[in-house]
This record gives structure tokens, sequence and C-alpha cells, in this order.
């Protein structure tokens, strides 16, 4: 088994008519001044093992489209499937236990636990998910090697450069063999280095077989996706594949 394989979801989990459908997507928010209207109507549909980007200036409803497609956030209107499955109109209880087996989140600011080790920050979702402590422990150690943290097991988020401490934010949302890998801006808060060596690790990723939607400013991180899809005014401008 390569790297990349040893990296994505059990054989035969992608297996799904479609990793995602949108369907007449509509988010509105209350401000102060106006209803800012953050979707407005969108589709998307992403096929299993595709690496999608999404693009657009801030305020176009990115980062809410993806937050709609973890089950995070709530549609006013239309429809969300995930690994065939429908998962609007579910309730909070539901949409945790889908996320644990189906979801694998990756945020800008790594979200991760500062008091737990770097181990713990795996196992604990892992444990979550429904594995046994050892299972768990094993498949954290089994991640930290291939993203090159086999020797910061022991350490705690704080101590780690700002591009470990992402790599192990994407061991976690690993831990559980996800069917999707959602995104948002993972190398917005790296040096330029750093955030060619995220871009490296979701490559192969990609390479292995994993869905994965990213939201990003950058026209070079971009680039390593096979789909570009741009947001304007919270609507679908442009989806355009990558040669």
């Amino acid at each position: 088994m390569t790297s990349a394989e040893s990296l994505t979801q059990p054989a035969g989990q992608a297996d799904h008519a479609g990793a995602v459908r949108v369907r007449g997507a509509r988010r509105t928010f209350t401000a102060e001044l106006a209803p800012v209207r953050a979707l407005r109507g969108v589709d998307l549909d992403v096929h299993p093992g595709e690496f999608v980007a999404v693009m657009g200036p801030s305020g176009c409803g990115k980062s809410t489209l993806l937050n709609v497609i973890a089950g995070l956030d709530r549609l006013d209107e239309g429809e969300i499937a995930v690994a065939g499955r429908r998962i609007d109109g579910q309730d909070e209880n539901w949409l945790a236990r889908f996320r644990r087996h189906h979801i694998g989140i990756v945020f800008q600011f790594f979200n991760l636990l500062d008091g737990v080790t770097a181990q713990e920050n795996i196992v604990l979702p892992g444990v979550l998910g429904g594995m046994r402590r050892k299972v768990a422990e094993s498949r954290a150690r089994e991640l930290l090697d291939l993203l090159g943290l086999g020797d910061r097991t022991g350490q705690v988020p704080a101590v780690l450069s700002g591009g470990q401490r992402q790599r192990l934010a994407i061991a976690r949302a690993l831990v559980n063999s996800p069917t999707l890998l959602l995104a948002d801006e993972p190398t917005g808060a790296l040096d330029s280095d750093g955030g060619i060596e995220i871009l490296e690790l979701f490559r192969r990723l990609h390479d292995g077989g994993q869905t994965i939607i990213m939201v990003t400013h950058s026209p070079e991180v971009a680039a390593g996706a096979d789909r570009q899809v741009t947001m304007r005014d919270g609507q679908v401008a442009s989806d355009t594949a990558i040669g």
C-alpha cells in the first residue's frame, strides 16, 4: 500500500452516486443594515475522488457553502446530499453522528486541542467516532508517520510550527476515513513554504482517491485541484475543469 492509498478511505467507501449534491441552496443572514444573501440558489455536484477548489472574493458565499455542506449551518431553502444521504432538515444529533463517519473538516486556524498531545488530538475524534481506543491510537500513529509527524506524537500543538499544526489538523480530519474532506482556507494562516507543503499533501490525498472540496483565495493553491468553482454574490459564476 502506498502512502497516498494509506491516507484515504477504505476500499468501496467512495462508491456513491455522488459525493456531494447541492440543489437550489439559499442562505440569508440577518445584519444591522440589511439582510445578507450569502447563497442565492447554488447548484453543485462533486463526484467521488474529485478535488474541487472554490474561489471568489470575500463575502461571495464560499465559506457558507462549505458550512452548509458540512451541516454546520442550515439552509433556508434547497437540498444537500452527502454520500447519498440528504442532510438538510436533519437534527443536530444526526448531523454530528454523520460528520464523525463521513465528513472531515480542516479549518484555517487549526482548531486543535492545545492541552493534549498531537496523538490525543487524533485519538479523541476516533474514539468519538466509535473506534476502540487501541485502534484509534494505532490509526493516529499511522497518520502521524505518514504526514511526517511521527517524532511529534507526544508534543502539544503549541510547540509545533504552523505547517505542522495544519498537518496535524488534517490527520485529525482523516482519522475516521471520511467520505468527504472539506478545507476552509487551509493555507491562509501559513507562510509560502507551509502553504506549498499543505498543497502537496492535498495532492497526495487526491491521488489516493480522497474527495476534497477546498475553499481558497489563492489561484496558486486552486491550481492544485482538478476543478475550480468560482463564486460571486452568492452564486456559482463559473465551474471549470483544470487540465
